[in-house]
């Protein structure tokens, strides 16, 4: 435990549907729904004005929809979603070497060993400049915790939620710990929370009274043991700058189960070539290959196939998931399917062509991860849109151009019309206008950056960022004058 709060944690603020509200003017301050359209998908990020209606991560699309029926529902658009994480993690590796992302929106930040703080007041006046950098280069907010420890940082970042900075001052940790809920604690899930509640520990203050034997008792030596010192508030995890990378996967979820033997196989061979196309991206090759298969019961099993060096030859990979696949049986349905590499490295094997042909497949386990204990590069859910008509399909929420009316974003879609709405990051709201799904003048398009001049550094000056719209403000204005759902007819202004 540090003697100063010098342990920094961001969480950007709803960061998938604050991304969407700044991009298109018209849905500020209006509820957003970011995630998988289909009858299986979930919701990725609710904005606040959503979370009102009960709306949270993880929930059901369908339960979504029942609560808030009049939110605009967008398919996540995660090429620009990383854009701008990319940016924000720029932002913090100027104020240390030892920065720590969990995912495209939340990070550790070791300000100590940036030498940018080493007592409360400047550990708080890096926070407060580091989001004043987040607002002008990307023009969303972020909520930042401070504390002497990795587990009170994250504590305090939610206790900042939304767009606010906290602090907890080092030897305040037990008092400010005892009366919460043992689910703050990292690692107390639902599973772990109910078996203590059974066991009539329901607050921190409960775990810290019962003493290290009895939760040893209760969770075993290494959770116990480590509940017990977090419960006094003690955590010594650091700062880690990078994590080796174990695997490198994707996955599609699909609306309706694929029974067409052809239609699987053609979508095994699209996620391989997504996959190699990450693997190439991070540098690496792989020498196993991993097949996962969620079938219309929901069980899930996972085939691999280890090559005698590593590759990163779409062929390869290809050839080998096609094989995996030889050995599932696919009766009855799939409903995800995801390709993963493995035993990753930093260089390639030749000649893998002919050695991969010879490789017998591993054995199948059941489980529910692309790899033995693999961590993907991308943490990222992708969800399939379902096969319809030999038509071009427009998702809700992504970018579109038109030859005349210039950038906008597709409303909705349906009986061979789409609906555009025409505008930009900064500008008024637009107009709204429909088109026949295969207009020409109409073809999909760029992502259009939030703020004109995201140059990092303060010393350059006023720049343009969208006039942000409180989070706390939530579904202030209601939900007259949304757009029209995905899900409903075009109409015209």
């Amino acid at each position: 435990m540090r003697a100063a709060p010098t342990i920094l944690h961001l969480d950007m603020d709803a960061f998938f549907a604050a991304a969407e509200q700044a991009s298109k003017p018209s849905l500020r301050g209006k509820p957003v729904i970011v995630g998988g359209l289909g009858p299986r998908g979930v919701v990725a990020t609710a904005s606040y004005e959503a979370r009102r209606f009960g709306v949270h991560s993880a929930m059901p699309m369908g339960q979504a929809r029942r609560l808030a029926p009049n939110a605009a529902y967008l398919v996540p658009r995660f090429a620009f979603y990383r854009s701008i994480s990319e940016q924000v993690m720029r932002l913090l590796g100027s104020l240390s070497p030892l920065v720590e992302p969990l995912s495209l929106d939340e990070a550790f930040v070791d300000l100590e060993a940036g030498g940018v703080a080493d007592d409360t007041a400047s550990a708080r006046a890096a926070g407060e400049r580091l989001r004043a950098d987040i607002l002008a280069m990307t023009g969303l907010s972020g909520s930042v915790g401070l504390a002497g420890s990795k587990m009170l940082a994250k504590i305090a970042s939610e206790q900042a939620k939304p767009d606010g900075l906290a602090l907890i001052p080092p030897g305040t940790e037990r008092e400010l710990l005892g009366p919460k809920s043992v689910r703050i604690l990292p690692g107390v899930g639902p599973a772990t929370g109910e078996h203590l509640r059974r066991a009539g520990m329901t607050t921190v203050s409960d775990l810290a009274e019962a003493g290290e034997d009895e939760l040893v008792r209760l969770l075993g030596r290494a959770h116990g043991a480590s509940l017990y010192r977090m419960a006094l508030g003690h955590d010594d995890r650091p700062v880690v700058a990078e994590r080796d990378a174990k695997s490198v996967s994707v996955e599609d979820t699909f609306a309706v189960d694929l029974h067409d033997r052809v239609r699987i196989r053609a979508e095994v061979e699209r996620l391989a070539e997504r996959c190699v196309g990450r693997l190439r991206a991070s540098g690496h090759s792989g020498r196993t290959i991993v097949l996962k298969v969620r079938r219309f019961d929901f069980s899930t099993l996972t085939r691999s196939e280890t090559l005698r060096g590593p590759t990163d030859a779409l062929g390869v990979v290809r050839e080998a998931a096609g094989r995996l696949l030889d050995s599932v049986d696919t009766t009855g349905g799939v409903r995800l399917l995801g390709v993963g590499v493995s035993g990753l490295a930093d260089y390639t094997q030749e000649d893998l062509f002919a050695q991969s042909a010879q490789a017998e497949p591993a054995g199948g386990r059941s489980g529910g991860g692309t790899g033995a204990g693999a961590a993907p590069v991308v943490a990222e859910a992708v969800v399939a849109e379902p096969a319809g008509p030999a038509e071009r399909y427009w998702a809700p929420g992504h970018d579109v151009r038109h030859a005349v009316h210039g950038a906008g974003w597709v409303q909705g879609s349906g009986l061979g019309r789409v609906t555009v709405r025409f505008e930009e990051p900064g500008s008024a709201p637009g107009r709204v206008r429909t088109f026949a799904v295969d207009d020409p003048e109409l073809e999909a398009g760029e992502a259009l950056p939030l703020v004109r001049d995201s140059v990092p550094g303060r010393d350059r000056g006023p720049r343009s960022v969208p006039a942000p719209v409180p989070p706390t403000a939530a579904g202030r204005g209601g939900a007259p004058g949304l757009p029209a759902g995905p899900d409903s007819h075009p109409h015209h202004p």
